[in-house]
């Protein structure tokens, strides 16, 4: 049976440094690593990874909760599950879906969480484990989101630039910090610019977004654009524009938020605030794992940066 003393010596390099690079990859260079997983696989080299969770005490499962209704038509929670897993295949550990707020299904070393909403925080005190949220939040959790506010400013003020004359942001109709921080971008950078902010919400789905649009059509003035708080809306208020006749760009504008799919099936398609969704779920998994590492301690919190997609919504 091939050793870890066999694997340093293909590698040339010391026995620790191998356990490093199977244990902490994060804490050596990518040619290190490169240099010890061609050793590994010369010689068939797997680490016991069932021997290891037992010395340590751990099962080496993390649970992923997903707290709010998955769409399955779109690829949000896939492409987060997408780099979730990566960086768990990376430290031997197995991911565990949940899609209920039940502690009780079986054991594991740490909880992500999704789609967490106010009236969850009261049963996640109850977690005897680690826990990372993805998404922002003021109740002291770790967690991991894009800069909501941030993401929107820049919408925001891409429009002002592009010399909308009316600027109108579309909203969600929930009371969440996600939500809150969007418009705060929205508002912040209307007030900046001297410009009068205004706020319409309603619930995350197209249909009302073009319902909107075709029940306060005569409202709407040529030289508007409509910045929103998701993909969904933006794209049920480019379909009630298009089915008023109204001419999108020239006439009516729309940057919608998310960039994981329905940004891209639109037509025209979108110009929208593209969130890094793998990257952050990446970044959620090591945030965990670090957590479990360091016995809870608190890790803070990590903004993602977005990126402002222009396509054919708005005027080049």
């Amino acid at each position: 049976m091939t050793t870890l003393n066999d694997v340093a010596k293909k590698a040339n390099v010391s026995k620790m440094t191998v356990s490093r690079v199977i244990n902490h990859p994060e804490q050596v260079t990518d040619e290190l690593k490169e240099l010890v997983f061609k050793a590994m696989e010369e010689l068939s080299y797997r680490p016991n990874v069932a021997a290891k969770a037992l010395v340590n005490n751990r099962t080496q499962i993390i649970k992923l909760f997903i707290l709010e209704e998955m769409d399955t038509t779109e690829p949000y929670y896939m492409n987060l599950l997408t780099g979730i897993a990566q960086e768990l295949d990376a430290r031997h550990y197995s991911l565990q879906l949940v899609t209920k707020n039940n502690f009780d299904i079986g054991t594991c070393d740490g909880y992500i969480m999704c789609g967490v909403r106010e009236k969850d925080y009261d049963w996640i005190t109850g977690a005897n484990k680690p826990v990372v949220l993805f998404g922002e939040n003021r109740h002291g959790y770790d967690f991991v989101d894009s800069d909501n506010k941030a993401g929107i400013s820049l919408a925001t003020q891409y429009a002002i630039d592009s010399k909308y004359q009316e600027i109108i942001f579309i909203g969600i109709d929930i009371d969440e910090v996600f939500e809150l921080s969007r418009e705060s971008g929205y508002i912040q950078t209307m007030n900046q610019n001297n410009r009068e902010p205004k706020v319409v919400r309603f619930e995350n789905r197209s249909r009302q977004a073009a319902k909107f649009i075709k029940d306060k059509w005569s409202d709407f003035s040529p030289n508007t654009i409509f910045v929103c708080s998701s993909d969904r809306l933006a794209l049920g208020i480019e379909r009630g524009i298009i089915e008023m006749g109204g001419d999108i760009p020239n006439d009516f504008g729309i940057i919608g938020h998310d960039g994981v799919f329905l940004d891209q099936i639109a037509f025209p398609q979108l110009t929208t605030v593209k969130q890094s969704v793998i990257e952050m779920g990446a970044a959620s998994a090591k945030m965990l794992l670090n957590k479990i590492d360091q016995g809870g301690a608190s890790q803070g919190s990590i903004l993602f940066q977005s990126e402002l997609i222009i396509r054919g919504t708005t005027k080049k």
